[in-house]
């Protein structure tokens, strides 16, 4: 009885990990740059936050699987001009979010803590996914198309002239990218979580 209740779980845990995922890959093709911050190939989408929702509600792990769910359907689906990379960048960043965001909430479930999980998930995720972009996206993406890096740091020029290599390119935009995409999905969490996690925890 037991083992087919855990198995009932499983089930409908993967049912809802699978929904929240093509959700979240539908989010995906709503993205837009911000053109005074970062240079056009980096957009924002809230792709990220049936994730969040979904490590809320039912472990940061969710988030993660989610987060995989998404970026697979996307390469299977849409195909990719990155040769991945984009995909594992997507990954990355959202899995940090997610994981820590749910990992901090779910040792007590207040809305204060739900406020701090978010604000870490931030600030995790800026830091990860600069260093990753810094030390290996940034440098495999223009391995793989056959760029120069300036080609980047040229187009981060464009908006800050205060961009003048890699280092700056990140300090001065990848990070307030990544803050003020985790400062909207911060925003947008706090205000639908309570109303959509009974759906989740039916």
């Amino acid at each position: 009885m037991h083992s087919l209740s855990k198995d009932i779980w499983n089930t409908r845990t993967m049912v809802k990990v699978s929904v929240l995922g093509v959700i979240s890959f539908i989010l995906m093709f709503f993205e837009f740059p911000i053109p005074w911050l970062a240079p056009t190939f980096m957009k924002l989408d809230i792709s990220d936050l049936p994730s969040l929702i979904g490590a809320f509600a039912l472990g940061p792990m969710v988030g993660v699987m989610v987060q995989f769910l998404k970026n697979l359907l996307n390469i299977l689906i849409e195909g990719t001009t990155t040769g991945g990379v984009g995909e594992l960048a997507n990954f990355v960043v959202g899995s940090v979010f997610a994981f820590t965001a749910g990992l901090i909430y779910h040792r007590k479930k207040t809305f204060t803590r739900a406020l701090v999980g978010l604000i870490c998930g931030t600030i995790a995720m800026t830091i990860t996914i600069t260093l990753a972009n810094y030390f290996v996206i940034f440098p495999l993406y223009a391995k793989l198309m056959g760029l120069d890096m300036q080609v980047f740091i040229d187009m981060g020029k464009a908006i800050n002239e205060n961009i003048t290599d890699l280092r700056s390119l990140m300090l001065l935009s990848v990070v307030p990218f990544n803050l003020l995409k985790g400062i909207i999905l911060t925003a947008l969490s706090l205000l639908i979580y309570k109303r959509v996690s009974p759906i989740l925890h039916k």
